[in-house]
This record gives C-alpha cells, sequence and structure tokens, in this order.
C-alpha cells in the first residue's frame, strides 16, 4: 500500500524530523557527564554505566517496539516512546541517587528511544514507499537523525553552560514531548495484517521468528550490528571525555560531534541511495573495513585539533552509513510484513554492543587511566566484521523466492 506523492512526502518529512529528535537528544547525553559525576563525587564508571544501560534498554526494548507497530500500528509504538523518553530526562533531572540516575538515563530513557527511532520509523518508511525507492528513503530517514545530532549537540551544551545540567535535561524534555506532535502522520499506518499482500501468502509473528532463526545469515547480519553498536556508543558517550583528558577544549568535543553528524548525512544518503544499485554485504564490508583504518590512524597519529578533526569527518562519514543496507538486508531477505520485529532484534544486538562499549570504556578509564585499549579493541572487531559479511548470502529467503519464481 503506497500514499499518494503529497501525502507520503509530508509522511516522510515528519519521520524525519522526529528521527533528528530521537537521534539529537540521544547524542547529547555524553556531555552530561563531567557535570553530573562532579556534582555527586563519583568516577565516570557510574553515569557511564547509566548509558550503557540506556542502550541496553534500547535494545531489549527494541524487538518489543517492533512488534508493537507491526501488530498495531506506528502511532502507538510512538505515543509510549515519546512519553517515556520525556519522562527519562526528568527523572535524571531531579535524580537523588545512583539508581535514580540508572532509572531515568537509563531505563526509561532507553525505552523511549526504542519507541520513537529507527527500529520503527524505518520499517514504517519501508512499508510506504514502492521497493524500488526503499533504499533511499531508508537513507533519508537515516540522514535525518545524523541531522538531529549536528542541530541538538551544540544546544544542548549550550543549555548545559548556560542554565547548568539540571535545567538543561528538562529543556531537553520538552523536546522529547514534541514527538507527540509528529507522531500524527503515523496514526493510519498500517500493521502487518493490512499489508499482508506485501510478502506473499499469509505468515504469523511465529513463523517469521522461527524463520529467521533458523537462517544462519541472519545471524551473522546480528554479530556484524554488535561491533557497529559498540564503536558507535563508545564514541559518542567517551569522545567528549577523552579529549578533555588531552588538553582541548570543550569546544573541541562539540566540533567533533558536530561534524561526525554533519559528514554522517552524505554517507547516510550516499550508502542508501548505493543500497538500492549495489550489494549491501559487500558495501557493509567496506564500510567497517575503512572504520578500522581510520581507528588506526587516529591512534598512530600525533593528537592534534586537525587530527581530530580529520578523524570525525572520516568516522560522521561511516557511522549510521551501516544502518541502510542492514535494514535494507532484513526487509530483502525476509520481506516488510514483520520487519519491525525482526530489525528490532538485529538492533538489540547493535544495543548489546553499545552497552558493552559504554561500560567497558568507563571501567577500564577507571582501571587504567586511557581510552587506548578500547581503540585498538575497535579498530580489530571492525576488521572481523568486515570479513564476515564476505561470506554473508544476502538473497531473499525460499519463501520469497519461490514467491518470485526464483528459487
Amino acid at each position: 500500500m503506497h500514499r499518494p506523492v503529497k501525502l507520503l512526502s509530508l509522511f516522510v518529512a515528519f519521520a524525519c524530523v522526529l528521527l533528528a529528535i530521537n537521534f539529537g537528544l540521544r547524542s547529547s547525553m555524553g556531555f552530561f557527564m563531567p557535570p553530573i559525576s562532579a556534582e555527586f563525587g563519583y568516577g565516570r564508571e557510574i553515569f557511564a554505566f547509566s548509558l550503557a544501560l540506556q542502550n541496553l534498554c534500547w535494545g531489549l526494548f527494541q524487538p518489543i517496539a517492533g512488534a508493537i507497530a507491526d501488530r498495531f500500528g506506528t502511532f502507538r509504538a510512538l505515543l509510549g516512546g515519546a512519553v517515556a523518553y520525556a519522562l527519562g530526562l526528568y527523572v535524571t533531572a531531579n535524580a537523588d541517587s545512583i539508581w535514580a540516575l540508572h532509572t531515568g538515563a537509563g531505563i526509561l530513557v532507553g525505552m523511549g528511544i526504542a519507541g520513537t527511532g529507527f527500529g520503527v520509523v524505518l520499517p514504517a518508511l519501508a512499508r510506504m514507499v514502492a521497493p524500488e525507492r526503499r533504499a533511499f528513503a531508508l537513507g533519508l530517514g537515516t540522514a535525518a537523525g545524523s541531522a538531529g545530532q549536528l542541530l541538538v549537540i551544540p544546544v544542548a551544551q549550550a543549555f548545559i553552560a548556560s542554565y547548568g545540567w539540571q535545567t538543561a535535561l528538562l529543556l531537553l524534555a520538552g523536546g522529547a514531548l514534541a514527538m507527540l506532535l509528529l507522531a500524527g502522520p503515523f496514526r493510519n499506518d498500517a500493521s502487518s495484517t493490512a499489508n499482508s499482500a506485501l510478502d506473499g501468502p499469509p505468515q504469523t509473528l511465529s513463523e517469521a521468528l522461527k524463520e529467521a532463526r533458523g537462517h544462519i545469515h541472519y545471524w551473522l547480519l546480528i554479530a556484524g550490528f554488535f561491533v557497529c553498536g559498540f564503536q558507535l556508543a563508545f564514541i559518542t558517550v567517551h569522545m567528549p571525555a577523552f579529549l578533555t583528558d588531552n588538553g582541548f577544549d570543550a569546544s573541541v568535543a562539540v566540533t567533533s560531534l558536530s561534524l561526525i553528524g554533519l559528514f554522517n548525512i552524505f554517507g547516510c544518503l550516499l550508502f542508501g541511495s548505493w543500497s538500492g544499485r549495489y550489494s549491501k554485504k559487500k558495501l557493509l564490508g567496506i564500510i567497517y573495513a575503512l572504520r578500522a583504518v581510520a581507528i588506526t590512524l587516529f591512534m598512530v597519529a600525533p593528537l592534534t585539533t586537525t587530527s581530530v578533526y580529520l578523524f570525525s569527518i572520516a568516522t560522521g562519514f561511516l557511522w549510521l552509513a551501516t544502518v541502510p543496507p542492514t535494514s535494507g538486508l532484513v526487509a530483502q531477505m525476509f520481506g516488510v510484513r514483520y520487519m519491525g520485529t525482526l530489525y528490532g532484534i538485529v538492533f538489540l544486538n547493535h544495543q548489546l554492543g553499545s552497552f558493552t562499549g559504554v561500560w567497558i570504556g568507563g571501567y577500564l578509564y577507571d582501571e587504567t587511566g586511557t581510552y587506548n585499549i578500547v581503540w585498538w579493541s575497535a579498530a580489530v572487531i571492525a576488521l572481523a566484521t568486515a570479513l564476515i559479511h564476505v561470506v554473508l548470502d544476502e538473497r531473499p529467503v525460499a519463501r520469497l523466492q519461490v514467491q518470485a519464481g526464483t528459487a
């Protein structure tokens, strides 16, 4: 079921703004680590664990949010996610204990991100556009998240500097509530039942899960996205502190993450477009190999403002470039009917990687006083992931091949 052009354009625009807010708010959380840690006298491991828990809960609730969107429509998933997001930021702003931080910044914000992010919105985009435009739509939605990082991070940092971290979080909570206004166009987003003609004969959710569980290449895709989450979350959360430790002003960290957001827009659009023309698994292999090269060069080169910005540009170009081909592979291999659920499971493992990267970054820093071990680990596993995608089979499952007459 595809919408008229004008209605589809409005739908895509609202989806992009929603993703920009979702991703921008999340990307700013690393800047709250120094003031919150100083306020309560905690080591970095405490708030790092809150953010690691956020990434874990994001992943744990993503398949649930995707299943709700698949079964009951995207609108309901978005409403619950926006409320949880805003509540989590509010609880964090008023936290008076470690467990309050973990509940607000960790559990509630993680739930909110799951209900309003890529795992819910991208499958809705995939359902709404024609197959030949799907890759570009997924790239456009992913690029919008990057634009949010570019726009929200400087604002969040300015809020912290001007009003303090507590008021800054309350202002960001207001931004999260704004997502409620953007959920309207999703009210008529059809559930999987209404879209049953998209993927041939009816298939139940349990049958879809069984089919994916028995597909070895689905597990390879999952393994690759674990590594993606490890790298991205570690850099997002710990890059500001890493640069401060090395004598850089906070403005360098702001510029660094803003450059990542800026060039991620180009990377998402380019790889999104290429995902519709070239092998998705080969594109993923190239992305992970280039990440390994970028991290290695960053570690061996002298650390200067120029090297930080060059690394940020290269990393930004490859940042979320994995999302269009990865989400596209889920749709290509299994169809779009239960894409929210199946991509949610893939994304859960992305967030397990994020949890590992964020938490172990704080833990090893407190133990060794340096992030070097984590940086080098990120380079090694990126190279291993590039090799995994060499053997991944991206062909549709047999059910879809029979339907298409290509088996």
